[in-house]
């Protein structure tokens, strides 16, 4: 049999890569996505969505899913929780392998990988990853009802999602590292109007402690190095997020913190190799940023197919 070439294969079925197979499939071009995990990447966690144009408020796990749905109506084919094996991407013709040997060819290759959390890197956050720390408010808040928490972090998703974990806690810590929130306004005015959550700044965690599951954290104030205990029940880190660039790292040109460089076209130093989202050079990571770079992404695909 002729091996099938896709117009495009899309790595990464996050906001970025699902826009963009949208506005593909819709002019008609045969797209494959293929995603590691589940289709929404860090959206599909996100307990509320309350800026996003058109929806009052959405779960993000809703918002994904319809963005999903969208896409398979139009004509693609998605693979979620599919790893990829081989990226051959250099030639004319690029090929993806997954791990159980199966190879796929297309004309163009569209990085939409998106980022993981980004953790503090205090002692013992690995052994207690799972344990008493989580990087995710909407998989595992309901497992601290009427506990204490600690939320580390101080920009707009450590505090929206403090917000949000004081249904189940009974009272939530903010510990951040700077003596001013990163956040916008409206998430810090929330917060502060909250009776559950306090906040200790200009400190951070930088050990965690237990047995079995997290017991306690020890915290140093960043201006005296002043340092106590604090018995705790769970903390919850939102710090940010590092680029999912590792497996295509020598293989399209990264810059010092990882991400993806590319030119106005949204183009790779590779031809007919495009990316989008947040793992991309930029300076904002909102859903609506990767949609807008996905969509475009995808219309430079089809210029570049088009030529």
């Amino acid at each position: 049999m002729e091996t099938k070439i896709y117009d495009s294969i899309i790595i990464g079925a996050g906001p970025a890569g699902l826009t963009a197979g949208i506005y593909l499939s819709r002019a008609k071009q045969t797209v494959l996505i293929i995603d590691s995990g589940m289709a929404g990447g860090q959206i599909a966690l996100t307990h509320e969505v309350a800026n996003y144009p058109g929806f009052e408020s959405i779960s993000g796990y809703m918002l994904s899913m319809t963005m999903k749905k969208q896409a398979e109506k139009f004509g693609c084919e998605i693979k979620t929780n599919t790893k990829i094996k081989d990226y051959n991407i250099a030639g004319e013709i690029k090929e993806i392998c997954i791990n159980n040997g199966d190879c796929f060819k297309a004309k163009t290759i569209i990085l939409a990988t998106g980022g993981k959390s980004r953790k503090i890197g205090a002692k013992g956050e690995d052994t207690f990853a799972g344990r008493g720390i989580s990087y995710c408010a909407t998989c595992d808040g309901d497992f601290f009802q009427d506990r204490e928490i600690i939320v580390v972090g101080g920009g707009n998703s450590a505090l929206e999602e403090a917000v949000s974990l004081t249904k189940y806690a009974s009272k939530v810590t903010i510990v951040h590292q700077f003596k001013e929130w990163q956040g916008f306004q409206r998430a810090i005015d929330e917060m502060e109007a909250n009776p559950k959550i306090d906040y200790i700044l200009e400190s951070k965690i930088i050990e965690f402690i237990g047995d079995q599951s997290l017991e306690k954290v020890i915290i140093e104030n960043q201006k005296t190095k002043e340092r106590f205990e604090k018995k705790i029940d769970g903390v919850f880190i939102f710090i940010g997020y590092v680029p999912n660039t590792e497996k295509i790292e020598g293989l399209v040109e990264l810059n010092k913190w990882k991400e993806i460089i590319v030119n106005n076209n949204y183009e790779t130093n590779i031809s007919g190799v495009f990316a989008a989202g947040d793992s991309i050079v930029k300076r904002y990571r909102q859903i609506t940023t990767a949609v807008a770079d996905g969509t475009n992404a995808a219309l430079n695909v089809i210029e570049y197919l088009n030529k």
